[in-house]
């Protein structure tokens, strides 16, 4: 169930999510002496030279070596063990798939996978690097939680709620910019949406590093006469069916925003919708394709996952 509308701040400052992900696996790792961190060589990249710094005996470097790398977590996780498997969305999500469904999902273990610079956030090195397929894939996975943070401030909380979870999960941290979406004490639940913006003549559910995009497509909506809701998913998996059905009922159209291909959080969506109240849907994000190569911004501006592209889209869906 949807929270009540939350003021957003008016700060513009753009955060990378990597450095809270490192700093609370050190602050989690403190607390809880099972905690390890297992990297396919992207120590770097990860953020985790702290982390190895401090805890050099915690820290698994299998090297370039995916599926080994989830099969050791899933290893140490049942002598124990609570992992945080980093590497870059990309190679995680494709190079080990089988271990992430049998070694991990199947087996029921308290494994977080985190997917490194997710979405396009490699821009410049194309689609090899571009992990739009993601969402799609792993919130089809049984027991899988999948969460995708739009600030630092849930980052953090999302990785504190994962340590103490018991089952797998996909935590997606992008290395895009984003700015802060959430007031002071705002309370990271899985399955529950927020409602950054209320609205009555459309709903923009957005994740990730598109929270802050549709919140200034409202803006521009707005000027067009377009009351639109704004709807944070942070869980994809589970999704908070309670919010996008009151959506669907309270606005009568709704418009999905992700960093992915369009059958990850709008695939989600769309299923919910069609089963409980069906409206008008569109989404904005990635079509049947491989992303092509550019800077990450001047991809998301291509792909229309920007704040204007947004509200384009919303806007046609209206018929405005």
């Amino acid at each position: 169930m949807s929270t009540t509308a939350l003021p957003v701040p008016p700060a513009r400052t753009l955060h990378d999510c990597r450095d809270a992900w490192a700093a609370t696996l050190i602050e989690v790792a403190e607390a809880d002496p099972r905690v390890v961190a297992v990297v396919n060589d992207s120590v770097g990249s990860s953020k985790l030279g702290g982390f190895q710094e401090r805890f050099p005996e915690r820290t698994v470097n299998v090297g370039i070596a995916e599926q080994d790398m989830v099969g050791v977590a899933a290893g140490l996780a049942n002598g124990g063990k609570v992992p945080f498997v980093s590497a870059a969305g990309c190679f995680l999500t494709a190079r080990a798939m089988e271990q992430i469904k049998v070694d991990a999902a199947y087996s029921g273990y308290n494994i977080t996978l985190v997917g490194q610079s997710p979405g396009m956030a490699y821009g410049e090195l194309g689609p090899t690097h571009h992990s739009i397929e993601d969402l799609a894939w792993l919130r089809t996975i049984p027991g899988m939680t999948v969460v995708v943070p739009a600030d630092p401030a849930e980052t953090a909380q999302a990785v504190r709620w994962a340590a103490a979870h018991d089952g797998p999960v996909y935590l997606r941290i992008s290395r895009m910019g984003v700015p802060d979406v959430y007031p002071e004490g705002y309370q990271f639940v899985p399955g529950r949406a927020v409602t950054l913006r209320e609205g009555t003549d459309v709903t923009l559910i957005a994740t990730g590093t598109t929270v802050s995009r549709a919140l200034d497509a409202a803006d521009l909506l707005a000027a067009r006469g377009v009351q639109a809701r704004v709807l944070s998913m942070p869980t994809i998996k589970p999704l908070d069916v309670e919010a996008v059905v009151a959506a669907a009922r309270e606005t009568g159209a709704i418009v999905t925003v992700e960093e992915a291909l369009v059958t990850g959080l709008g695939g989600a969506v769309a299923e919910t919708v069609v089963q409980h109240h069906p409206v008008p849907v569109r989404f904005v994000g990635m079509r049947d394709e491989f992303a092509i190569t550019g800077s990450a911004e001047w991809l998301l501006d291509h792909y229309g996952i920007s704040a204007a592209g947004v509200a384009d889209t919303a806007s046609d869906l209206l018929g405005r």
